[in-house]
């Protein structure tokens, strides 16, 4: 049989696998490995074994528990009620303001946590049920929760990205910066629509009443301090890594820490919090090995097979299609799968053929992970059947219907359509922040 054949065998079995409902790791795992036994007998062990190794050794790993824990740590002390509260003082005043303050909340969760989950969940139970029983309109802020949570897998420290760093074999640092401007450039146009929005239908976010807007400045500042604590953690972690003064590992240990630290200086460390956090990075980061795990198994026998030489074969010399038209098929591929697959498991399944691809086609792999990270973020919303959508709906009040999470994304997934297509137009947007650090 063909090699050809044997590449779009295994591709095919995979999908079968997961249609059936079997986890995201176990199908591709289990298609990779009897693929190397079937192929190459007793040494096709050697394969996945390889695998295995190639990640107990691969030193940035150390940063996934420590970012999720700090996250957890964060989340779990209600740290994150203190920063709803800063944006609810803050901007109540302005028209939308409310709405506002969710997004710049959505950015600080996410830089607290790197998962677009925790953002959406956050949001869904702090923000929401504040802005609807403020007159805010339903179907706008049920956008805002979920536009403002697709921030998670781009802002530093981004979970997703430590493991399209992975697969993908570029350094984790350069990742994270790379999607610091996109990130906030994507946070400022949301911000931007809602404001311009409730100018032009001042119904859909009305100012707080005067009662509620009457704090005294010394209770502002208060508010402000408590609500930029997850900030100065943030710094506290970051500012030394862009420095050169530690190394990755060294600065998720101490953003870890800090939010540890902080838990117990504002006396929220108590023992639940403490074995819920632990629990939880326990279990997401033995979630994320294991698909690490599989992906590099599956794509070790991928490269033995020779498959992505010939499916750039098949699309530069028989179909005679330009780089940037297989670029843009690629997005188009992951805005179809986000209707039911999360963003890992569409990262393990293309990525043995499309980042080798997209570096033969002469394209950095630093911009593409952006790239990436918004498309999936962009299909986690698009209907009918989008990740974020069901995640939304199961977290959203009785009164907000799927109907009326279908509607209230239309206009963000615009937005990101947009602010995909500059990042793409433009490379610098992702690149400059990297190249700059790094000395490139």
């Amino acid at each position: 049989m063909p090699y050809e054949m044997i590449a779009i065998l295994m591709f095919s079995s995979m999908m079968l696998m997961l249609m059936t409902g079997q986890r995201v790791f176990g199908a591709i795992g289990f298609v990779g490995a009897a693929a190397a036994m079937l192929l190459w007998g007793v040494g096709g062990v050697d394969v996945p074994f390889s695998a295995a190794m190639k990640l107990m050794k691969w030193y940035p790993l150390l940063t996934l528990p420590m970012f999720i824990f700090m996250g957890y740590v964060l989340s779990e002390s209600k740290i994150a009620d203190d920063l709803y509260r800063m944006f609810h003082v803050w901007m109540g005043p302005v028209r939308g303001g409310l709405a506002i303050g969710t997004i710049g909340l959505m950015v600080l969760i996410s830089a607290m946590n790197g998962l677009s989950v925790a953002g959406m969940a956050i949001g869904a139970t702090i923000a929401l049920p504040e802005l609807l029983r403020r007159g805010y309109d339903k179907i706008m802020v049920t956008g805002v929760i979920q536009a403002g949570s697709s921030l998670g897998i781009l802002v530093p420290p981004s979970v997703v990205l430590v493991l399209y760093a992975m697969i993908a074999r570029q350094p984790v640092g350069q990742l994270w910066l790379a999607g610091v401007i996109p990130g906030l450039m994507m946070a400022t146009m949301f911000i931007i629509y809602i404001y311009v929005r409730c100018r032009i239908q001042p119904h859909l976010g009305p100012v707080l009443s005067e009662e509620e807007r009457n704090v005294s400045l010394a209770e502002k500042l208060r508010l402000l301090r408590a609500g930029l604590l997850p900030l100065f953690i943030f710094a506290a972690m970051m500012v030394p890594f862009v420095k050169g003064w530690t190394s990755l590992v060294e600065s998720s240990a101490i953003g870890a820490m800090a939010a540890f630290v902080a838990a117990v200086l504002k006396r929220r460390m108590t023992r639940l919090v403490f074995e819920t956090s632990v629990r939880n990075t326990l279990a997401i980061s033995c979630m994320f090995m294991w698909i690490i795990l599989a992906a590099l198994g599956f794509g070790a026998v991928f490269d033995g097979l020779g498959a992505v030489k010939a499916i750039e074969y098949l699309f530069t010399e028989q179909l005679h299609l330009s780089p940037w038209m297989i670029l843009i098929l690629m997005q188009l591929s992951f805005i179809l799968m986000g209707t039911f697959l999360d963003d890992t498991a569409m990262l393990v399944i293309v990525a043995p053929l499309y980042v080798p691809l997209v570096g033969a086609l002469g394209f950095d792999l630093i911009w593409y992970g952006v790239l990436y990270t918004i498309t999936t973020q962009i299909a986690y919303m698009t209907p009918p059947f989008g990740y974020n959508l069901f995640l939304m709906r199961a977290m959203a009040p009785p009164e907000i219907g799927l109907r009326d999470i279908y509607w209230s994304i239309i206009p963000f997934v615009g937005v990101m359509v947009l602010a995909l297509a500059l990042v793409m137009v433009f490379p610098q947007i992702a690149l400059w922040l990297p190249d700059h650090v790094y000395g490139k």
